[in-house]
């Protein structure tokens, strides 16, 4: 029977049975045996597709098995496959299977007589082989008249790669293009910042739409594909839609990421375990600062070009860095009864100080936040005493020895500016900020408005105290901006005094019954209101609730 070369184009159980027929010379018994395992290995695989990238999922320790056939009519054909593990190290070989001794490609007149006494199991050879977690791709000729198996296989756990095979290496490339030079470049470091430089990827310089490149800042180490990076990330515990950073598109975030755009540069912080992991996109910028990092920390830097209408990427060799070390806070002294406002710049995440030197045993501190987060830390002769997250007013009442030295250390826990005031002193009884209640919340009934009138209420103390109350008008996308920005420190002294509505005083000594209310009139119907209440103690310092918005009815 003499063979043709439509056995490339056979199903596999015709393929493997003809191959058997046509064996010249019957294999010995070890030769046998790997022919048929061989033969095995092509039977059970799957098929390759060409030009698409392939995503291949692997169980530990369980080979898989792909192959493909080229297409017929050039003697030699060029190919080139590209594998990019996800995750852990991976071992993935090439296979390459002749047709059997003795039978001509087409076209090939002078093929000379194979050896009667080849043996059929060297009909598989391997060709190539590759053990690591690097981006590796693999160049080669066909010869059309072989059939080529790759196997892959994970040792260390489950986990996914992704597989391009490409016939038409001539007509641009899956892939973006990485320089000459993939190196990135450190060119400044601060205390907060690093600034990095990369060479410009040709695929940039050819086709700047569609193409962009992205930054992965983390904590960790640097990875070798974009694929791993996010691996990584979903491994943490936490989803990932990695094409948020890549094609803009509007994802719903995961509770645990916060997504910042400015600039036309979309940033996405995943908060980890292992500390933030930042994806910022760059258009086709070849510099960038990386902002808000902390002092004397050791970040790794990854940049990869992206093509946005693929979703294909390459990765520039990681670089790492470690932001400078913060230098040592300017101590402001606190004095007995006076009080200190401290302003703090949320993005430069920067410490205050303060220090104290006891002039008693008992000492008294108040803090009043007036506007954003703040993390305190207070600590007697080195050894931290209290730490917690400012709200509101909060007193801190420590016990110690004579001449015991004090730091309290203030901290922005957001990037918004915040402040707050500070007090240090050992006359608990005579305190300068007023006895609070126990909510400063104001509470308005729904049932009791009208489209004229709004009826609110709120807690009082024990001790008798003066109450003022002010409205102001406001419309729907003023809301949030008036409720995130009010300084809770500030008095009426910075409302207009068209606000004002009344000012009152009461107290009661049950404080079951401590509670008053307010109905307030001349109102316009419809119409949004925002309500604040100052309280003021005996030293006339003011503490504002917190404020209300209430909609008066639109019809009555």
């Amino acid at each position: 029977l003499k063979m043709s070369w439509l056995w490339l184009y056979l199903p596999l159980h015709l393929l493997m049975a003809t191959c058997l027929c046509h064996s010249i010379k019957a294999p010995t018994t070890n030769s046998q045996q790997s022919f048929k395992s061989n033969l095995f290995n092509f039977y059970h695989s799957l098929i390759l597709a060409d030009g698409k990238e392939t995503t291949i999922h692997l169980l530990k320790d369980i080979p898989k098995r792909y192959y493909f056939v080229l297409e017929e009519g050039r003697a030699l054909a060029p190919f080139s496959i590209t594998v990019t593990p996800c995750d852990v190290p991976i071992e993935w070989s090439i296979l390459v299977y002749k047709p059997p001794p003795g039978k001509a490609a087409p076209g090939d007149h002078d093929t000379q007589e194979v050896s009667k006494s080849h043996k059929a199991s060297s009909m598989v050879s391997t060709i190539f082989n590759y053990k690591g977690n690097s981006v590796e791709t693999y160049m080669g000729m066909s010869s059309h008249s072989a059939l080529y198996l790759l196997e892959f296989l994970s040792t260390e756990r489950d986990t996914h790669i992704t597989v391009y095979l490409t016939t038409d290496t001539t007509s641009g490339h899956l892939y973006p293009e990485l320089p000459g030079d993939p190196r990135i470049d450190v060119i400044g470091i601060g205390h907060s910042t690093v600034t990095l430089a990369w060479k410009h990827s040709p695929s940039v310089l050819q086709h700047s739409e569609g193409i962009q490149y992205c930054l992965l800042v983390n904590e960790k180490h640097n990875y070798k594909s974009l694929c791993a990076a996010e691996t990584a990330i979903r491994s943490s515990g936490m989803k990932l839609p990695p094409t948020v950073a890549l094609s803009l598109s509007p994802y719903l975030l995961e509770p645990q990421q916060v997504m910042i755009l400015s600039n036309s540069e979309l940033s996405i912080i995943n908060k980890v375990s292992s500390g933030e992991v930042r994806q910022v996109c760059m258009g086709t910028k070849n510099t960038y600062t990386v902002p808000n990092l902390s002092p004397s920390t050791q970040y790794y830097f990854d940049v990869f070009i992206v093509n946005l209408l693929t979703n294909a990427s390459a990765a520039y060799t990681g670089t790492f860095a470690r932001t400078l070390e913060e230098p040592e806070p300017q101590v402001t002294e606190l004095k007995d009864g006076k009080v200190v406002h401290v302003v703090l710049d949320g993005k430069k995440k920067t410490f205050y100080s303060l220090q104290y030197q006891a002039r008693h045993k008992k000492i008294h501190f108040t803090f009043q936040l007036c506007r954003g987060q703040i993390q305190v830390d207070i600590t007697r002769n080195g050894k931290t005493v209290a730490s917690e997250n400012l709200s509101g007013l909060r007193y801190f009442s420590l016990k110690g020895k004579l001449l015991d030295i004090y730091s309290v250390q203030l901290r922005s826990t957001e990037e918004s500016n915040s402040s707050v005031k500070v007090l240090a002193s050992p006359h608990f009884h005579k305190p300068l900020f007023p006895l609070l209640p126990e909510s400063l919340k104001i509470k308005s009934f729904s049932k009791l408005r009208t489209c004229r009138s709004v009826t609110i209420a709120w807690l009082g103390t024990q001790e008798e105290s003066k109450y003022c109350v002010y409205r102001k008008r406001i419309e729907e996308d003023q809301i949030w901006r008036e409720l995130q920005s009010a300084d809770r420190c500030s008095g009426p002294e910075s409302r207009h005094k068209s606000e004002k509505v009344l000012c009152k005083y009461f107290y009661d000594l049950n404080l079951q019954r401590a509670v008053t209310t307010e109905t307030i009139k001349g109102l316009e119907a419809g119409t949004l209101y925002l309500f604040d209440v100052y309280l003021f103690g005996p030293s006339g310092i003011p503490v504002r609730y917190h404020s209300k918005v209430v909609k008066t009815r639109k019809k009555c």
